[in-house]
């Protein structure tokens, strides 16, 4: 048996960023993933500025280098209503096959040892966590993404309906080289259709929707998604889940610690879920070197729980299709607004009072109260 301070589940972002800032705490750290890298998975491969700067904390330069600036977004209202500024930070669009590897190899030239091994069972054992009979560690990180084992080792469920969204995702070509397009539709509410130009005059195209409690088709969804942008002839469709924000299991039970989709970390209101994922990695990562599951909580909810509240109430607010209308021509009308609404969907943002007024103006103005 192959013993560890801190053994990691998954090598995705949240994965690599745990073992990266456990090894910068002084751990000896083995990271699992089934997989080899690179590999592909299924994502819009956005990467916001945020995301960066959390890998630059752990000492990771150029994660999008070879990938060029994308420096504004459109956005577009389920009533139609539009809105298209610069970011206020810049995004990059990196496939997941490059991203991911990256991180992998960041982690590995710090320190970390990584195996191929796809987990099946996890038990205590002494002070420790024992995975598979073969691998112990003083403690856990699930980092294995939506469909996590070690999640359901612990006795959380999945999410429900109305939690869970499920999208697919392709490549196709296209003329766009600077913005990022979000396109929402009152079909099948919440549900977008994204582009995201990576730079090579090919873009990443998807659609998703909130699950209801039935199963989606692939034919459905590629029919969404090519009524949602025409034109649109992608290729490498694959589909994923993803675990909203608004139902999260606790993120430490006994010596494991959830991280990213494992801790169902999607922004409700956008689906970004890279900036979580490295965020609450690294957080986890350095508790774990600490020996300090409890103080990973405690981080979470400092950095991240003011955060998730508003977007829980904008996800709650945004079931209204004309509430979404108004926040974009609200943020048409204002950039700061718009700020705003962009640092709440790929960053942690909160709302402010101002912000508030403007889309209830905006609601007000288009359906005005009865005398």
């Amino acid at each position: 048996m192959d013993e560890f301070d801190v053994v990691v589940v998954g090598a995705g972002p949240a994965g690599a960023a745990a073992a990266l800032a456990a090894r910068r705490g002084g751990a000896r750290v083995l990271l699992l993933d089934r997989e080899d890298f690179p590999r592909d998975k299924p994502c819009g491969d956005g990467i916001a500025a945020e995301a960066l700067d959390v890998l630059e904390g752990l000492g990771v330069e150029g994660a999008a280098d070879g990938y060029p600036l994308v420096p504004r977004l459109r956005l577009v209202g389920p009533g139609g209503a539009a809105v298209a500024r610069p970011l206020p930070r810049a995004a990059h669009t990196v496939p997941r096959r490059v991203f991911d590897a990256r991180l992998v190899a960041a982690a590995v030239e710090a320190g970390a040892e990584i195996r191929r091994h796809a987990v099946k069972k996890i038990a205590e054992a002494g002070d420790g966590v024992l995975v598979d009979g073969r691998f112990w560690g003083h403690l856990l990180i699930g980092a294995d993404g939506a469909t996590s084992i070690v999640r359901r080792s612990v006795g959380a469920t999945v999410n429900p309906a109305g939690h869970l969204a499920f999208a697919i995702r392709g490549y196709a070509p296209t003329s766009n080289t600077g913005e990022q397009r979000i396109i929402t539709t009152r079909q099948q509410w919440p549900a977008y259709a994204w582009e995201f130009p990576i730079g090579d005059g090919t873009a990443n195209v998807g659609y998703g929707e909130v699950l209801r409690g039935r199963a989606l088709s692939r034919a459905y969804l590629e029919m969404r998604l090519r009524a949602m942008l025409p034109g649109v002839e992608p290729t490498g469709l694959r589909g994923h889940h993803l675990p909203l924000s608004t139902r999260r299991p606790a993120p430490v039970r006994g010596r494991v610690l959830l991280a990213g989709d494992a801790l169902s970390l999607i922004n409700p209101f956008t689906g970004e879920g890279i900036f979580y994922a490295v965020l609450s990695g690294a957080l986890a990562g350095a508790a774990a070197a600490r020996r300090d599951p409890a103080g990973y909580r405690r981080a979470l909810g400092r950095r991240l729980g003011r955060h998730l509240r508003h977007s829980k109430l904008v996800a709650l607010l945004s079931r209204e299709p004309r509430v979404v209308d108004a926040a974009v021509r609200a943020a048409d009308r204002d950039g700061a607004v718009f700020r705003r609404m962009v640092e709440l969907g790929l960053g942690d943002g909160v709302f402010d009072l101002r912000t508030i007024g403007r889309i209830i103006g905006e609601t007000a103005r288009r359906h005005p109260a009865t005398p």
